[in-house]
């Protein structure tokens, strides 16, 4: 049984289906149709309906799920069949094949090419190019059988108008080492005759449309379909097909499948002799027949390459042997286009078998289609009934099952009404034919009548003389195992002679191309030699109908049943009375009640234990019985399913399909529960398995880390170790890398080092000094990155005014020392010569004496004179330039900010705007007090309560800074470089 899908896809074996009816094997189809599920079994046989849409289900991924499984351990699919055939052929040792049947249009074409594929895809590597070689010779060769062979007809663009059997043959190590294909049942008939809306062979309208102007020329023929008699019916309807790149892909496959150019050329040739032949015409001059267009004799002596008097007479004259007597008897104008269309219809049928590597069965010439058709079906469904019952009863046999006895339609009786000797439907034709004088149709239906009037399934019109759907001296009905079918006699016993005249035949023989002499090898006795009545059409179908089913008797057998749901090729439609009528004519019911009649499922007890284990507590998760099939006796019974099942040697059968689902539901909940304890076990041992990689991590990395932090730590401490005793207190050594989790560790440890470092430094120095250390820090962090020159490496001496004015000195000194007095300050923090702005914004020169209370202006001219101080509470910031000029704004809490520019340096180019600000920021810093710096371009000031701005601008003339008036303030001209 195959692998169980969802019921919402309907049942994947009919053979489980609950009531064995048309009604619902034909539901269970159309559901499966709609569902995109195209194929399913019968048992061991694959029904497949025709998708008419690309499907992705034969891709390399499908065919490893297929590769090497059992039939039934997947879902129905072609590759499934094919493995099984493959591995039967390998395992065993023993011949199979693969029956594709079905009408035109169901597929069978495409499943042959998709088998093939899986056995190239799943062979041994190294002999995949052998296989692709057979493969590719196989297709190239049904490419040239399709072009002779198949047609348009009005349900199908490329229909196949003959049988086909294909083989490809393998080596004992299963590798495949070529191939063959017989043909059976060629359509002659439509070489010289279609319906309406369809056409003749693809290979005539191929040669029209797609041949070079010089290869027609050569044949004499022009590139209209329509002007010659045989296909114009044909040439008139627009039609998809490509005959022109058609005929460029034929022509190729004949190259690849071993034609020679001259063969190539003959085939051409006996094409155009075809539509030459069907533009011949006859008439009649008072008793003699003519040809009426003269010049195709001339024509087809070229194209058959022998005498034109020689294409003449066979035309006109039939040569009779009486005896030793040899008569030329002249044809009528009938008998003459009888022999010409028979001659062109037995050239076709030549011509479709030409190729050498195809190894072709008998020719088959047709008597009536539909009942030679119909006679095959019948053969074939009683081979197939027969095989099937015999596989049965032989697995019956095999596991000690008690055979019964299996009710079916045995229509066997079928067969023997049409092939009998004596008394079967062909031995009455082929005596008929026989019989001396003129023997017609109706003397044939008489025969029928007389041999056949109490056969059960054989009735005429005389027979049944009520029943009006019968013609008198015309119908005969017979009831096929898929219904009744009427058939007309007309035409019979002429379609059944050998309608060839000899005359033709040695015609051809005595061609001087010996492609065309190899193809008559009968024309080469003379007609004093021929003795032997040619076998009629109705024995050469009966022989090779018997010799196809000896041959598919002998080997194991696989079948696909292929349908056609509809006639416009829609994905969509399934045409339910269009199927029935397929599924009933090739016996899919009656294989499926021949199928369900003993136990509609069994399978080996490893494989059912695999699958249903785990319903009881004795099988799951593994039994302790003695055997396998002891466990699964434990667990029917315990399911209590113990009356519907046999037990054989290596396999268990199940009779009903309500067991076997009984067991799948149950299988299903049991399936859910073991999922949810599978992944609660299986989560459960992720999570410790998680856990302790995580604590090992854990303790691995913290174990590390201890290394890591203690190989710092020394590494730390050797290098530190005597950094007391050195010159620059270890400021020389590298400090070494950290790890990542010392790095904020590192940071603080060299914040302490260099703590201690300077601390160490700065223990040594003087009052004085470490106030001056403490004014640069204070400068630095103030304006580094901010100022270019900092004056950070000169010693700050802070009271400038005795060193730039040596001979002023002693009056500074004394004014100073007085200022002290009265003021009470403590030190001097800072004084120098400066250029202001007064309050009348003039320029005027001043100097200016910072104390720790106060900021005095003193006019140097009047032996600086105090001229105001400023409280240093008053001050609230200072506003520097980023340039190298010496500008300094103070701010003020009362808005009367001292605008000033140091000057009269000494040396000149010294920068003391650095120590000004960090003076005043580590004395606001020593009183806790907070002074703002700025370092500006322009600075914003206010000058007696107005707002104003001061800008610096360098100008090359320039010899000293000097303020001017500006529309929004001031400008401070710096020299230029």
């Amino acid at each position: 049984m195959a692998e169980h899908e969802s019921l919402e896809f309907g049942k994947a074996d009919f053979v489980l289906l609950d009531n064995v009816s048309i009604e619902e094997f034909m539901a269970n189809l159309k559901l499966r149709f709609e569902k995109g599920r195209i194929y399913t079994y019968i048992g061991e046989v694959v029904v497949s309906v025709n998708p008419y849409r690309a499907m992705n289900i034969y891709g390399r991924d499908t065919v490893e799920q297929y590769k090497g499984r059992e039939l039934y351990e997947r879902p129905p699919h072609l590759f499934a069949i094919a493995d099984a055939a493959y591995k039967a052929m390998k395992r065993r040792n023993k011949d199979t094949c693969i029956v594709i049947s079905g009408e035109s249009g169901a597929g069978k074409t495409e499943a042959s090419k998709y088998i093939m594929q899986y056995i190239a895809a799943i062979t041994n590597p190294n002999q995949r190019a052998e296989v692709e070689r057979v493969k590719n010779m196989l297709l190239k060769s049904n490419c040239v059988l399709e072009a002779f062979g198949n047609a348009k007809t009005n349900r199908n663009d490329n229909s196949s108008r003959f049988g086909k059997y294909m083989d490809i043959n393998f080596d004992f190590k299963g590798d495949p080492i070529g191939g063959h294909i017989n043909n059976y049942l060629l359509e002659k008939s439509r070489v010289i005759f279609q319906q309406e809306g369809e056409r003749s062979f693809h290979s005539f309208y191929q040669l029209l449309r797609g041949a070079p102007d010089s290869l027609l020329r050569s044949l004499h023929i022009q590139k209209d379909p329509t002007a010659y008699n045989y296909i114009k019916v044909g040439g008139q309807i627009k039609s998809c097909i490509n005959d022109g790149a058609d005929f460029k892909a034929v022509a190729d496959a004949m190259k690849v499948i071993g034609f020679t150019g001259d063969e190539i050329q003959t085939v051409y040739k006996i094409l155009a002799t075809i539509l030459h032949l069907g533009n011949l015409t006859f008439g009649v001059d008072g008793d003699v027949t003519l040809i009426d267009n003269t010049k195709l004799v001339s024509v087809l002596r070229d194209l058959l390459s022998t005498k034109e008097e020689n294409v003449e007479k066979a035309l006109l004259y039939r040569t009779v042997a009486t005896g030793r007597d040899v008569i030329e008897k002249q044809h009528t104008e009938q008998e003459a286009s009888y022999g010409r269309d028979a001659l062109a219809k037995v050239i076709a049928e030549k011509l479709h078998v030409v190729c050498r590597w195809i190894t072709v069965g008998c020719h088959v010439r047709t008597i009536n289609v539909c009942f030679c058709i119909n006679y095959c079906n019948e053969k074939l469904q009683q081979l197939f009934i027969q095989l099937v019952l015999k596989q049965e009863q032989e697995e019956y046999q095999r596991e000690g099952i008690p055979w019964k006895h299996i009710d079916y339609f045995n229509n066997q009786i079928i067969v023997d009404l049409v092939e009998q000797q004596h008394k079967g439907i062909f031995s009455v034709l082929d005596e008929a034919c026989m019989n001396v004088g003129k023997v017609t149709d109706e003397v044939f239906l008489q025969g029928l009548n007389g041999k056949l009037a109490k056969h059960a399934h054989y009735t005429s019109r005389k027979l049944s003389p009520t029943d009006k759907s019968l013609e008198f001296d015309r119908d005969f009905r017979i009831r096929h195992y898929a219904g009744d079918v009427v058939y007309s006699v007309v035409g019979f016993i002429d379609k059944n002679k050998d309608t060839l005249f000899q005359d033709f035949k040695r015609l051809l023989y005595n061609s001087s191309n010996p492609v065309l002499k190899a193809m008559w090898p009968e024309g080469k006795l003379s007609i004093t030699e021929v003795t032997k009545r040619p076998l009629t059409a109705a024995t050469l179908f009966k022989n090779s109908m018997i010799s196809l089913v000896e041959n598919l008797a002998c080997k194991e057998p696989y079948y696909v049943r292929c349908i056609k749901p509809n006639d416009v090729k829609s994905p969509l439609l399934f045409e339910l009375e269009r199927c029935r009528h397929q599924v009933e004519y090739l016996g899919l019911l009656e294989n499926v009640r021949v199928r369900r009649a003993g136990f509609a499922y069994r399978q080996t007890y490893p494989r059912f234990l695999q699958r249903y284990k785990m319903i009881s507590e004795f099988t799951w998760p593994n039994h302790d019985l003695p055997s396998d099939k002891d466990a699964v006796k434990r667990l029917m019974q315990g399911c209590g399913f113990d009356h519907d099942v046999a037990y054989g040697k290596t396999k268990v059968f199940i009779r009903t399909p309500r067991t076997l689902f009984s067991l799948e539901e149950q299988r299903v909940e049991m399936v859910q529960r073991i999922v949810l304890f599978l992944q609660k076990v299986w989560r459960g041992t992720i999570a410790r398995m998680r856990y302790r990689r995580m604590r090992a991590a854990l303790v691995i990395l913290q174990a590390y880390r201890r290394y890591k932090v203690k190989s710092y730590i020394r590494e730390v401490n050797r290098r530190f170790k005597n950094v007391r005793s050195m010159k620059d207190y270890g400021r020389h050594v590298k400090w070494p890398t950290p790890p990542k989790v010392l790095r904020k560790f590192e940071e603080a440890l060299r914040s302490i080092y260099n703590r201690w470092w300077a601390w160490t430094l700065i223990k040594g120095l003087s009052p004085e000094e470490t106030l001056q250390v403490r004014a640069k820090v204070a400068c630095l962090e103030a304006l580094k990155g901010q100022r270019a020159d900092l004056g950070l490496q000169r010693a700050w001496e802070g009271n400038y005014l005795k060193r730039d004015s040596p001979d002023t000195a002693a009056s500074f000194t004394l004014v100073s020392s007085e200022l002290q007095r009265k003021d009470k300050f403590m030190r001097v923090l800072f004084s120098c010569n400066v250029r202001k702005i007064n309050r009348f914004h003039k320029a005027e020169d001043r100097a200016v004496l910072i104390t720790d209370r106060h900021l005095y202006k003193m006019d140097p001219l009047k032996q600086y004179k105090p001229m105001k101080s400023i409280p240093l509470y008053n001050v609230t910031g200072v506003s520097v330039s980023p340039g190298k000029d010496q500008l300094v704004v103070f701010h003020t809490k009362d808005n009367r900010d001292l605008v000033v520019c140091l000057q009269g340096m000494v040396p000149a180019n010294e920068n003391r705007i650095g120590e000004l600000v960090g003076t005043l920021l580590s004395h606001f810093k020593s009183e806790k007090r907070k002074l703002q710096v700025n370092i500006v371009s322009p600075i914003q000031c206010s000058m007696n309560g107005r707002k104003c701005t001061v800008i610096v601008e360098p100008k090359i003339n320039q010899s000293h800074p000097d303020f001017t008036k500006s529309r929004s303030g001031y400008i401070l001209a710096v020299p230029g470089n």
